[in-house]
């Protein structure tokens, strides 16, 4: 549902502005519980079978914003129950990130191969004939599948004559690449988190937004009241993000008009990063040192390599991501400063937190996140004038927001600072996709390759936390390439 204007994106956009509200005015956190009522007004549902049920969803959605858990759907709990932990100007996680709300399901059905109206039970029956299980009869003239028998081959479709077999499919579960989504007890969605990695993707394949992530955006906005020098750090696929309006000069004006100190731009790391590769790439998978590198910037793609294929680990680049790059030197300017990710990716909010490598980003939140924030504060860019100018990347780094763009960067500055080595490159979108490369690497068949792995179908423009098509975005961040003054950085963007 990515850059559609649907009623799910609606309602999340309200409660993203109301808890930033909250955190801007300082208001009593009590008054979270009158909340529902505002934002689903009247007697009458418009959306869900009751307004009771309409807003038992925005209440979890408002604890969700507030970075807390569901409460228990067997247990009485106000909205804001264990409100007071949450109401710091640090980091604020309860895991885990991505949460399926039980009353906004609507228990969709499993995968299942079904006979349709178009069915003209035809003499020659193909359907049944090449069906291995023979789940397949006809009933009262018409083609009947026994779900009971058939194994899903989906034979039957590919051979009816009238394309009167259709698959009928969760679009949650076709939207996760590794499998996590499975059914609980009411047949409603679940997220399995031994199998998750956090890609967000079945959050915006919902079409009723059952499935959301926990904000930061209160603790980050409660860290600028009390005076916080807060840093933003902001992702390369930002641009367009916030309509056809916001040029970059007036989203780094808004952000700072909004309570940011500073504004860097991550494509700064990503430069360092695709330098600090290639050398990696010429030094070790050109020489026959190691078999092949696997880029390390989403972190979708790293948790798959190490949580399904750890023979691989060693492979994954050990360069810092352009997030945490970028992170150490905005923290050079100020020890004591707040540093906060703004991008498209929920995954991000993991990496942010994990032990194994410090991150220096105190917190992370999505391009749609901040456009509550910028509602929350009256900036419309439509008749926004303010600018500050945003020239402090090259093209290599801002390119990483695209599919292909981070091998791209990488390859270009093997050309230039190792020449004479050959670089053979890949790259795989979707997580789907991704298991299917990581397969082929621990088979062999990828020695002597650098692989870029991308857990959303499109790259970072496709994130779960991005506003506009991804079509559109990627065209949003070409120009901005093109708008670099050099494509390739210099050896000394090192860090």
């Amino acid at each position: 549902m990515r850059g559609i204007e649907t009623p799910v994106r609606e309602i999340r956009k309200k409660v993203f502005t109301e808890i930033a509200k909250f955190a801007y005015e300082q208001r009593d956190l009590e008054e979270i519980e009158d909340l529902p009522y505002e934002l689903v007004k009247g007697e009458l549902p418009t959306y869900r079978d009751s307004i009771y049920r309409e807003r038992a969803v925005v209440g979890e959605r408002i604890r969700l914003a507030m970075g807390m858990s569901l409460r228990p759907a067997d247990k009485p709990a106000r909205i804001t129950k264990g409100i007071k932990e949450s109401n710091i100007a640090e980091k604020y996680y309860e895991p885990p990130l991505l949460q399926v709300i039980p009353a906004a399901c609507n228990a969709c059905k499993d995968r299942a191969f079904i006979v349709g109206g178009e069915c003209q039970g035809c003499m020659a029956h193909p359907c049944m004939e090449v069906c291995p299980k023979n789940a397949i009869s006809f009933v009262d003239g018409y083609s009947y599948i026994d779900q009971e028998k058939c194994i899903k081959c989906g034979q039957c479709q590919k051979v009816c004559p009238y394309s009167a077999i259709h698959e009928r499919k969760r679009p949650c579960e076709v939207a996760c690449g590794v499998g996590a989504i499975e059914t609980d007890y009411a047949g409603r969605a679940t997220i399995n988190p031994d199998k998750c990695v956090s890609c967000g993707m079945c959050m915006v394949n919902c079409p009723f937004g059952a499935i959301a992530d926990k904000s930061q955006i209160y603790q980050l906005i409660k860290a600028m009241n009390e005076g916080n020098e807060v840093i933003a750090i902001l992702a390369p696929a930002f641009v367009g993000q916030f309509g056809p309006k916001a040029s970059p000069a007036k989203v780094k004006a808004a952000l700072l008009d909004i309570g940011f100190a500073d504004v860097w731009e991550v494509a700064v790391g990503a430069d360092a990063g695709a330098l600090e590769e290639a050398d990696h790439y010429a030094h070790g998978v050109a020489t026959g040192e190691v078999p092949f590198l696997l880029t390390s910037c989403c972190p979708s793609w790293s948790m798959l390599g190490k949580k399904y294929f750890p023979e691989v680990i060693d492979q994954i680049s050990n360069a810092l991501t352009p997030m945490v790059a970028t992170a150490r030197a905005a923290r050079q300017t100020n020890e004591n400063a707040k540093i906060v990710f703004v991008g498209p990716c929920v995954a991000k909010k993991l990496e942010a937190s994990r032990k194994s490598v410090r991150s220096e980003v105190d917190f992370v939140i999505t391009f749609e996140e901040l456009d509550g924030m910028f509602s929350a504060k009256n900036i419309d860019f439509s008749n926004y004038d303010k600018e500050e100018e945003m020239n402090d990347a090259f093209g290599a780094g801002r390119g990483y927001a695209v599919a292909s763009g981070v091998a791209a960067a990488i390859e270009a500055c093997v050309k230039e600072y190792h020449p004479g080595v050959d670089i053979k490159i890949d790259h795989v979108e979707g997580l789907a996709e991704c298991k299917k490369m990581l397969l082929q690497a621990k088979a062999g068949k990828k020695n002597g390759y650098l692989i870029e792995g991308m857990g959303c179908p499109g790259g970072c423009v496709a994130g779960a936390g991005t506003n506009i098509p991804v079509v559109k975005a990627g065209v949003q961040v070409k120009k901005f390439v093109n708008e670099a003054e050099q494509f390739i950085p210099p050896e000394t963007a090192k860090y």
